[in-house]
């Protein structure tokens, strides 16, 4: 029983690891490829969202069909412990780990808040693991932006790292 039970878990282990597909340059660059011209499509109109709540800006994002993968707090100036800063990730960490392994670019939002993130920023974040979801977009969704940038969009291997 006991073996039987060690040789199902051992075939599962071994099922799960060749059907668990290694992300490669390749997949990095073409998400990158797919993902930078839908944001760069917002950036020229990017002003028209200063001013307004967070969701009217992620209502844009989404008619875009641009999926928010990850997300972190900043602070607006350093040091402090005044959190204003929002920072969105489209891809997961071992696709930020090619590129920087390849030093390309890899693409992100920073929307700076008029006003400071609430506290409870802190317990969410650990919640979630810095992964987006529904109720982090709730968070966020009635605070006023102030500015937003657009960084790494300037092509994956492109030595330009103006944002934009």
């Amino acid at each position: 029983m006991k073996s039987t039970m060690l040789k199902t878990v051992l075939l599962l282990n071994i099922l799960f690891i060749f059907n668990c597909k290694a992300q490669t340059t390749t997949d990095y660059i073409n998400l990158y490829n797919n993902l930078v011209p839908k944001l760069n499509s917002i950036v020229p109109n990017k002003t028209q969202f200063y001013g307004q709540n967070f969701s009217s800006f992620y209502n844009e994002i989404q008619s875009k069909n641009i999926s928010i993968v990850g997300w972190m707090h900043d602070t607006k100036i350093s040091p402090s412990s005044k959190y204003y800063v929002l920072k969105l990730f489209f891809c997961d960490m071992n696709l930020i780990n090619i590129a920087t392994d390849n030093s390309y670019q890899y693409p992100r939002v920073i929307i700076t808040f008029e006003n400071e993130i609430p506290g409870q920023v802190q317990n969410l974040m650990v919640q979630h693991h810095s992964t987006w979801n529904t109720n982090v977009a709730q968070f966020f969704s009635n605070m006023k932006i102030e500015n937003i940038q657009f960084v790494g969009v300037n092509g994956y291997n492109s030595s330009d790292r103006t944002v934009k």
